[in-house]
Order: C-alpha cells, then structure tokens, then sequence
C-alpha cells in the first residue's frame, strides 16, 4: 500500500510538502525523504514521535539508538512505517536537528494503491519555503502526570521569579 504523507512545518507561515511512500519503507526512509524534500543537508540528528490529535509527542523513533541499553528502543531503520502508521494512527511529529528543533508535524492524508510507473518515496507537492531559521517550537508531552503545578518546575522553583537565584561564574 501506499501512504500519502502531509509534512507541516510548524510555523506562521505555509510551509508543507506532500510525500507518498511506500508502507513497507522504514523510518530511516520517510526521514531521507523529509531532509530532501525540504532541502536539508541529512546530516543533522532526527527523531520520529508518534503523535495524538492534540500534536503531544508519544513514542519515540530515533535516527540512533542513543539508550544506555542498546536496543530499548525502535530505531528509524528497523521500523516500517506500517508498524507505526494506519488508518486509525495517523498523526507525528518529526524533529530534525536538536540544535535548531526544526518541528514537522506529519499527517497520513491517504492509504491508497501503488500505481505503475511511479517510483517511491514521491514528492507531489511543495509549498512555501524554509525560513532561514527554525521557528521556536513548545513541545507537549502525552499527559502522564496532571497533579503537578504547572507553576512550579520540580524542585518548586516559580519560573517567573527566578531573579533570587545566583551562580558562581568562576564555577
């Protein structure tokens, strides 16, 4: 089957490629197909994560297993996008370069058939361009814990009042 992919950029402006892959492609592969849609270099750290309607980041799918246990977690390569994507889960966020967040948000538009003479992964649309940097991108969580103060980070710091605090700059 093929998926077909609406990549967003999550910005002000209208930044989005259409993408169609084949459902038996890894990760790794919509991941080549996001950098070279949008012109990126690829050689910048991504993670997948499996999202809710709300856009809260679920599961991660990283480019590297980067666990202190080696093989904790489903890696980009080892999972097909059929593993992780169907009619009733179609919805993540994909984050490329941890130093920028450049934040996708990624829908499954349509699960169609494959037809001939087409060659996937296949960009069928592209609008708007990057900007020249990311856009500043809040991520949310999959609400595990909803007792806790949002007020208050975990040691009971206000963080609207952190003028009180100091630190050794010779440190």
């Amino acid at each position: 089957m093929i998926y077909r992919f609406r990549i967003i950029l999550n910005a002000q402006e209208d930044v989005f490629r259409d993408l169609e892959l084949d459902n038996n492609m890894t990760l790794e592969d919509f991941h080549n197909s996001i950098t070279q849609a949008f012109s990126f270099e690829g050689d910048e750290m991504a993670s997948f994560y499996i999202s809710n309607d709300q856009w809260e980041q679920g599961e991660e799918f990283p480019l590297f297993d980067m666990s202190e246990v080696q093989g904790d977690i489903g890696v980009m390569r080892d999972t097909l996008l059929a593993d992780v994507l169907d009619k009733d889960q179609t919805k993540m966020i994909y984050v490329y370069d941890f130093l920028n967040y450049w934040t996708f948000l990624i829908e499954l538009a349509e699960i169609t058939s494959p037809q001939d003479g087409v060659t996937y992964p296949n960009l069928l649309f592209a609008h708007g361009q990057l900007p020249d940097q990311a856009p500043s991108t809040e991520f949310v969580g999959l609400a595990e814990n909803d007792d806790q103060d949002d007020e208050f980070d975990e040691y009971g710091l206000d963080d609207d009042d952190l003028d009180g605090l100091s630190y050794d700059s010779e440190w």
